[in-house]
């Protein structure tokens, strides 16, 4: 019996989403019980991976990724990793039959920051968005809907666009870190060095377009899930508003975020909205 390595497990992965994300852990803990440790899992293993791509600069980063590769390969053959991450992770993939294809595109972005940094063109953007956020959003709605392939496939199309509104979201609030410290652009046909105000707003109407499509699928999630996935999408609307309102230049050369204090407040109100039934 590894029961008590697999408790283990998954507090790793919660301890590395509440270490790595003030706001995901947030809205996390607004998810039914029942769920909520496989969206811990879900976070541990991405956040692993991103980390590896992101962060670890004076590690040959190449190398850990080929590792991590294989280690991912084992844990999902052999339903049990030496890597608490990845144990936590394949018993979330096992038990609500996340499709490999799924994991396989997310490991295909990852791979891709260790030596893309310019995305000319639309395909390869929506590519990169696609691997790094739609498919995350994709297996955390296998959670939700616990094995309903019928409602899995009614809400995966707002699942990706929430998905992807988030990490446009990111990629807005984070130009300065991409570009100056890792040589990254990831939106098509935007001059970074002199990003304008017609430039941003292109950025934010496709935002908008995103958010708009995801949150009538949030409408339709189940009842365990519901809060907690519009909770992180009030987060990421104030962010955006943020956003709008700092000038170009600025977000070129500033991080733009949320205080505590603010998202906070930000749970209290969406908390109020949620309990009077106005979520519709």
């Amino acid at each position: 019996m590894k029961e008590i390595f697999d408790i283990v497990s998954e507090s790793c992965s919660k301890k590395v989403t509440n270490a790595y994300s003030t706001s995901f852990s947030l809205a996390t803990k607004m998810l039914a019980p029942s769920i909520r440790q496989d969206i811990y899992n879900i976070y541990g293993f991405v956040r692993l991976a991103d980390e590896i791509v992101d962060t670890f600069h004076d590690y040959d980063k190449e190398t850990l990724f080929k590792r991590f590769e294989v280690d991912l390969d084992h844990a999902l053959n052999d339903k049990i990793s030496l890597n608490p991450i990845l144990n936590s992770f394949q018993k979330t993939v096992h038990q609500y039959n996340i499709d490999k294809e799924l994991i396989e595109s997310f490991m295909l972005s990852m791979r891709l920051d260790l030596t893309k940094s310019v995305y000319r063109t639309e395909e390869e953007y929506r590519q990169y968005i696609y691997g790094s956020a739609d498919v995350v959003g994709l297996m955390c709605l296998k959670v939700f809907v616990n094995g309903d392939q019928e409602k899995y496939e009614k809400l995966k199309e707002s699942a990706m666009s929430l998905g992807s509104a988030f990490q446009k979201v990111n990629f807005l609030r984070d130009l300065k870190a991409d570009y100056e410290g890792l040589s990254r652009t990831y939106f098509p046909n935007t001059n970074l060095e002199a990003l304008d105000e017609a430039a941003k707003q292109n950025i934010i109407d496709e935002i908008e377009r995103d958010f708009k499509k995801g949150y009538e699928g949030i409408l339709m999630l189940p009842t365990e899930a519901k809060f907690g996935v519009f909770m992180a999408y009030r987060y990421y609307r104030r962010l955006l508003k943020k956003l709008r309102r700092t000038p170009a230049m600025e977000i070129k050369n500033t991080r733009i975020r949320v205080p505590n204090y603010e998202k906070f407040g930000l749970l209290t109100r969406s908390y109020v909205k949620y309990q009077l039934n106005l979520v519709k």
